[in-house]
């Protein structure tokens, strides 16, 4: 059984009710570097980022970044 990396940028962008556009303009990167860690096709995230999401999401980092089995 492998573990791999899940992303819950959605989950919690529903539930501050927060747009991509709004999340990109708060966190100030692009949409297109959202939407690709979103989807969770990133391959990494710099901590800077992170801290920048969690500071506009009012969340912990646990909150955004989930290891999944799979």
């Amino acid at each position: 059984m492998s573990k791999t990396i899940k992303i819950n940028l959605d989950m919690i962008m529903l539930q501050r009710k927060m747009s991509l556009t709004e999340l990109s303009d708060k966190v100030g990167i692009t949409m297109a570097n959202l939407s690709t860690l979103k989807t969770g096709k990133a391959k990494a995230i710099r901590f800077s980022t992170l801290l920048a999401l969690c500071d506009a999401l009012d969340c912990e980092p646990g909150d955004i970044i989930q290891r999944e089995d799979t």
